[in-house]
């Protein structure tokens, strides 16, 4: 299931690649499970742009909730290398689609929807 956000989407990993897809730019820390590096098509991997494993478990634990994690998740993008990984994905989707991938089950509710939210607003 693909979600537009102007030049910038958001999309399973697992789905097949889309010739509308553009750049092709793994948000998540691990490799997805079960997917062979051919398939996935990847053509970015930047990895400071992914959530601490430390907010990840938190996350996915059971005081996680959305709001904050969105909170807390931008505070770690403002960190440098960070935010310079998500300079060069602005400059990347100001040139042409850039489709986010992310392994997980719901990406609406993800820190792919954060990514996409601020590289839109860019």
């Amino acid at each position: 299931m693909q979600r537009d956000s102007g030049k910038v989407r958001v999309r399973r990993v697992y789905e097949a690649p889309d010739p509308d897809d553009g750049v092709r730019v793994l948000v998540d820390r691990l490799w997805p499970r079960g997917l062979g590096k051919d398939e996935a098509r990847i053509d970015e991997w930047p990895k400071s742009v992914t959530p601490s494993t430390e907010l990840r478990r938190w996350y996915h634990g059971p005081d996680g909730q959305y709001e904050e994690f969105r909170r807390r998740y931008e505070a770690e993008l403002a960190e440098p290398a960070a935010a310079e990984a998500l300079s060069r994905l602005r400059a990347l989707a100001a040139e042409r689609p850039l489709t986010l991938l992310t392994a997980a089950k719901e990406p609406d509710r993800s820190h792919a929807s954060v990514l996409r939210s601020l590289l839109s607003a860019a």
